[in-house]
């Protein structure tokens, strides 16, 4: 499949205060383990930040496209649409900056079980996980006229696009201790993912 990733790097870091998508996990900054994991099949890896910067350590990476976002202010959804608008892919893996273990195999599942729909993400009880999920070009129009209504929760996208949930099950064959969607907010988080990459926690 023709793919590009978006990985969204916009956010403040408030709870960590300071901007945590270079904090290292082993000897990788986040946002490059994030890298690492979707470089062999995606076509290009599109980077949305809430304003022009670039990243030292990923400077002269062909794959990476740098964007600020086109409708400041507007959150995760602010930037789904930008990476969005910018991606030459029709089916694009949407994800957040922060997700130092993220599953290749589950990560490709979703790809393969997107044909036929605009939103696909995983859903986990009553739990959704839309910075790890697939987006297609359809959501595009009906993104931007939520934005322009101020409406910018991502969720409230599912009246207008075709969604499929990967379910609890089906994430459970690939990441059954559901690492996937362990993100980065505060410094005991960051402390636990070390403690984890480094194999002291099972």
């Amino acid at each position: 499949m023709d793919i590009s990733c978006i990985i969204l790097a916009g956010g403040k870091s408030l709870r960590l205060g300071h901007d945590k998508v270079l904090e290292k996990v082993g000897n990788r900054s986040l946002i490059e383990l994030v890298i690492s994991r979707i470089d062999s099949f995606s076509k290009d890896i599109i980077i949305v930040t809430a304003e022009e910067r670039t990243f030292a350590p990923l400077a002269g990476h062909p794959k990476i496209k740098m964007a600020s976002d086109i409708f400041p202010g507007k959150g995760s959804l602010g930037g789904i649409y930008t990476g969005l608008v910018i991606s030459d892919s029709f089916y694009n893996l949407v994800l957040a900056a922060d997700m130092p273990f993220l599953n290749e195999p589950l990560l490709r599942y979703m790809l393969e079980v997107s044909d036929d729909f605009d939103f696909v993400l995983p859903r986990i009880n009553e739990f959704f996980e839309p910075l790890h999920a697939v987006y297609s070009k359809n959501c595009v129009a009906p993104i931007e006229s939520m934005l322009k209504q101020g409406r910018n929760t991502i969720i409230e996208l599912f009246d207008f696009v075709k969604v499929r949930f990967v379910e609890a099950e089906e994430v459970d064959r690939f990441d059954p201790q559901r690492l996937s969607f362990f993100n980065i907010n505060t410094k005991e988080d960051l402390e636990l993912a070390r403690k984890i990459a480094r194999g002291a926690i099972e």
